[in-house]
């Protein structure tokens, strides 16, 4: 087992297939100058499936796949298909915008994708324009209700809310929980590279998150060993679905953290904050066998810091962008 010297398990790797991202939303990454990795850069699917069976000889029994936007890749879905291969048993999510999501949800799923998370933002098309630079809410809202339709569940939704720029739908999207079994989860908004359009002191807090759903009912807290993950879950009285509130920022849940990152060009993160990272495709194309990589991962699990430092004085932003880190 992967296990960190603060006694975490480390059981979730999470996979960037790419850096390339088919938006530019202003949280994210600026509207031009992103350069791109070289193709011959970026770990192939053989290269990622290697990583991904020896994490999972160690314990890794979630794996993520993410971006960038995972689903521009070509071959995902066959890439899927082989990770699946891997482990019957293998928890498999994916983390997209949604824009291409109708056309290949029923193939995802074919494939043995588990679950999804789709990151939407705003429920009005021209402000989802502004935030992401780009047209598509209508293909992302398509897109959720095909990976409804095929049974691609649980489905959650990402909604990072901005003061002044989108937090007035806080209540609208909680709404889509009430005949939607899906999972509507707020996440308090990280800054964790300069050169954003948004700053810091734009947050909105856990705490006024809440207050703000209140009148949309009595919140009944879900027991956390159900929801497995950061968030804190609630459930609304004649809700289908459940609320979900990620307080990255106010409220560490550092101390529950149980995953490492994958960039798309081969480097593992053992925080998504650190500006640490360990570098695997050197080894790999060099001819390094199994045990070397995985004590690579050893060497991963055992840097792990206590706690990220975002929020404090002595914070440096990260010299890559959350498209660049995989999220």
């Amino acid at each position: 087992m992967l296990q960190d010297n603060f006694g975490r398990t480390i059981d979730y790797l999470r996979l960037s297939v790419t850096d390339r991202c088919n938006l530019r939303c202003r949280y994210c990454m600026p509207e031009s100058g992103v350069v791109s990795l070289p193709h011959h850069n970026v770990l192939s699917y053989e290269e990622l499936l290697r990583i991904t069976r020896i994490a999972i000889a160690l314990g890794v029994r979630k794996v993520r796949i993410t971006g960038g936007e995972p689903l521009v890749r070509r071959g995902l879905v066959g890439f899927i298909r082989q990770l699946r291969a891997l482990d019957p048993d293998l928890e498999l999510a994916l983390t997209t915008n949604g824009i291409l999501l109708a056309g290949m949800a029923e193939e995802l799923k074919n494939a043995g994708l588990n679950r999804l998370n789709v990151s939407l933002d705003s429920l009005n098309a021209e402000r989802f324009r502004e935030i992401s630079r780009r047209d598509g809410l209508a293909n992302v809202l398509a897109g959720l209700q095909r990976a409804a339709a095929v049974g691609l569940a649980p489905i959650k939704i990402n909604m990072v809310p901005i003061r002044g720029v989108n937090d007035d739908e806080i209540e609208a999207f909680a709404e889509l929980a009430r005949d939607n079994p899906w999972e509507i989860r707020f996440i308090e908004y990280m800054p964790v590279s300069e050169g954003l359009d948004y700053s810091a002191s734009q947050r909105i807090g856990a705490e006024e998150i809440l207050a703000r759903l209140q009148h949309l009912g009595p919140l009944e807290a879900v027991n956390a060993a159900a929801t497995a993950g950061p968030a804190n879950c609630y459930r609304i009285a004649g809700f289908t679905g459940q609320i979900g509130i990620i307080p990255a920022i106010s409220q560490h849940f550092c101390g529950e953290c149980n995953r490492l990152r994958l960039t798309a060009d081969g480097r593992l993160r053992p925080c998504l904050f650190s500006t640490e990272e360990i570098d695997l495709r050197s080894p790999l194309r060099s001819g390094a066998d199994d045990a070397e990589l995985r004590e690579l991962l050893l060497q991963a699990t055992e840097s792990k810091p206590r706690g990220h430092r975002i929020g404090s004085d002595d914070f440096a932003p990260a010299s890559r962008r959350m498209h660049g880190i995989g999220g």
